[in-house]
């Protein structure tokens, strides 16, 4: 499977000595690494004859191998990264040396961030994209964000290369690639269902010893049904009978584990009313149906989360697409006022302002679009987006345009 980043990371690998991949668990970090270089010395820090190798004699280790090696969960030896930095600096000027992968991106930015600033560049890997499952090329939505906004984008906007059915099943089954590339229901299901023990469960219960793993497993699955709202912590802490700091603890443990997106509220508005508590979801669409125990399409048809996980996968295959690019200085918001004015997502970046707001069905009413058309009339922006499954592209208003969601 062709991953959209690929050839980021290669760019990437031209202007630093080293790359660091991370992502979730199984989001395919390991076979995109190995794909990317494939002729470098593997090591696999999880792999017990590997960790030892490294970890009886690091320095040697390095002299031998000064370059072209993965290191496959690195956040595992963390002594490496001072190892690494004096490799790094022995010959400052070499490019493409070491390539990294994590699946805990609070222990390995720590660890980054004190040793390797300035000689390493990270990339975020999600799970699979729709297009990257339809083996599609990503469409040229994207090119649209690598300059000033401009209506007139959408005047040579290229079919789409894939299917709002495509569009479907990748948001009713999400991105891990292995359950999907087997291509077998049953095993599916019982991939997910083990996914959800061994990693959410064991596997952060290992990185975290002193995790009360019975209170956290609850909240997950209270995470999983308040996906695609704005979280109140104490809300959450009084249901859970655990404090308001446990709370805030196993937020971050979600999000520093990749199963969680915080989205910040848009405070740029100028207006007090703003509601300033983060919203968040569930980031693959798979899990949480699976978390729901939602077991095929036309049953999450008729679940009540139907329109807010949509919203969240929608959020998601934009995020991987902008990831891909070579664009930086960009971020993610929502935006919420007391008064019930929302948009579901708002891009900043060196592109503009772009607010975007997200319909699981086909028709919207003039009444749906009053919030965005003002924000963009308030704002004097270019013009807002819609994304839904309709089938064609089209301005609905002066301001606002229908963008379908294969189009992402």
């Amino acid at each position: 499977m062709h991953r959209n980043i690929t050839s980021k990371i290669i760019n990437l690998l031209k202007m630093f000595p080293v790359v660091a991949i991370i992502g979730a668990r199984q989001s395919g970090k390991t076979m995109l690494a190995r794909t990317v270089c494939p002729d470098w010395l593997y090591i696999d820090l999880e792999k017990t004859s590997d960790f030892n190798r490294i970890e009886l004699d690091p320095e040697f280790f390095l002299s031998e191998h000064s370059e072209h090696v993965i290191f496959d969960e690195a956040q595992l030896l963390p002594k490496l990264f001072e190892l690494l930095r004096s490799s790094i600096d022995e010959q400052r000027g070499k490019k493409g040396r070491f390539l990294l992968t994590g699946s805990s991106s609070f222990s390995l930015l720590d660890q980054i961030s004190e040793t390797l600033a300035g000689r390493i560049a990270i990339v975020e890997l999600g799970t699979c994209k729709a297009n990257e499952l339809a083996d599609q090329p990503i469409n040229s939505f994207y090119s649209l964000l690598q300059n000033e906004l401009s209506p007139q984008y959408f005047k040579s906007l290229e079919a789409p290369s894939i299917s709002l059915q495509d569009i479907q099943k990748a948001w009713y089954l999400g991105g891990y690639p292995e359950p999907i590339l087997e291509n077998d229901e049953t095993f599916y299901l019982h991939w997910m269902e083990n996914y959800e023990d061994a990693y959410i469960y064991r596997d952060i219960a290992r990185q975290y010893p002193k995790l009360n793993k019975v209170s956290f497993q609850r909240f997950i699955s209270m995470l999983s049904k308040l996906s695609g709202t704005i979280l109140n912590k104490s809300d959450i802490a009084r249901a859970l009978e655990v404090s308001e700091s446990s709370i805030r603890e196993y937020l971050s443990l979600a999000e520093g584990t990749f199963l969680w997106r915080a989205l910040p509220s848009y405070e740029k508005s100028g207006l007090k009313n703003t509601v300033k508590m983060p919203k968040g979801h569930i980031r693959d669409s798979g899990l949480l149906h699976s978390l729901l125990g939602i077991t095929h399409l036309e049953k999450l048809y008729h679940d009540p989360i139907v329109g807010r996980s949509f919203e969240g996968f929608i959020i998601e295959e934009i995020l991987k697409g902008l990831t891909a690019t070579m664009l930086t200085h960009w971020s993610p918001y929502y935006y919420r006022t007391r008064g019930g004015a929302e948009i579901d997502l708002i891009l900043e970046g060196p592109f503009g302002c772009l607010p975007i707001e997200i319909k699981y069905g086909i028709n919207v009413t003039k009444r749906q679009l009053t919030s965005l058309e003002q924000f963009v009339i308030d704002r004097k922006l270019p013009f807002g987006l819609l994304i839904n499954q309709a089938s064609e592209p089209c301005w609905l208003t002066r301001h606002v345009f229908q963008l379908p969601a294969n189009y992402l």
